[in-house]
């Protein structure tokens, strides 16, 4: 099996993933998974695509990851590995789907307007 390449993104974070055949481990900008999450819950929602499918020991990872904050890095990986794992094998694309693994959250910031605090909220109103 060859290298496998797959982009997953979320809020302002994206993720490069790369998937080879190996034991497991799982490297993200040349840092081990368990230093570069420290969370267990972090590390748990990068490995569910591969729980999901029982493929946890079968392959290596290697991942780039840029912008936003941990939450939206991991949520990235996390839909990285698995249209990587649709990639290698097609028939596991109805499980992963039905898991909500293969959608795209779209949810973005919203921009700050002017003359306001905050997206949508005002300045209280005084009427004197």
């Amino acid at each position: 099996m060859e290298q496998i390449h797959a982009i997953g993104r979320r809020k302002s974070s994206v993720a490069r993933v790369y998937l080879t055949e190996g034991t497991g481990k799982i490297v993200i900008n040349k840092v081990e998974l368990e230093k570069y999450f420290p969370s267990a819950i972090l590390q748990y929602v990068i490995k569910q695509p591969l729980q999901l499918l029982e493929a946890e020991g079968k392959y290596d990872i290697k991942a780039t990851l840029n912008g936003g904050g941990f939450t939206g890095q991991s949520q990235a990986m996390r839909l990285a590995i698995a249209r990587a794992l649709v990639k290698i094998d097609a028939e596991d694309k109805k499980a992963l789907k039905a898991q909500g693994f293969l959608t795209r959250d779209a949810r973005e910031v919203e921009r700050k307007k002017p003359g306001q605090p905050k997206a949508r909220r005002h300045f209280q109103f005084s009427k004197r």
